[in-house]
């Protein structure tokens, strides 16, 4: 009988070592993220009215991000219901690169953090258009 019993215990210890990195890849989005989303919130610089169209393909995020104050392109990722991505807003003849990091809440909203060329930023809800 303890033959067996080592025999059942090595067997479960191979089975999970080789599910363990399966585990660890990246989780699959809770929602289909892709569509068009807006929000608004005050800054540094006032209120802030943006519209994002984004695309999700195999956990890459692309899109873009239109402001009232300027436009730019965004990439990131997106795992599980953990979204990341950098928009490159076009603001008075300059670059910034903004990073944002958030969470996805259901298939109608997400809630971001974001920081603004590394000066901070501000916390702000999406919702789903159309």
């Amino acid at each position: 009988m303890k033959p067996f019993a080592l025999l059942l215990a090595a067997a479960t210890v191979a089975t999970t070592a080789t599910l363990a990195p399966s585990i660890a890849m990246a989780a699959a989005p809770t929602q289909n993220i892709t569509g068009t989303w807006t929000t608004s919130f005050e800054s540094q610089v006032g209120t802030q009215t943006y519209t994002y169209n984004i695309t999700v393909a195999n956990g890459a995020l692309a899109g873009h991000a239109k402001s009232n104050l300027g436009e730019g392109d965004i990439q990131g990722t997106v795992d599980g219901d953990k979204v990341t991505f950098v928009e490159n807003l076009h603001y008075q003849d300059m670059v910034l690169a903004i990073t944002y990091t958030g969470q996805i809440i259901s298939a109608s909203e997400m809630k971001f953090k974001r920081d603004v060329a590394g000066q901070g930023g501000e916390e702000f809800t999406l919702r789903r258009q159309g």
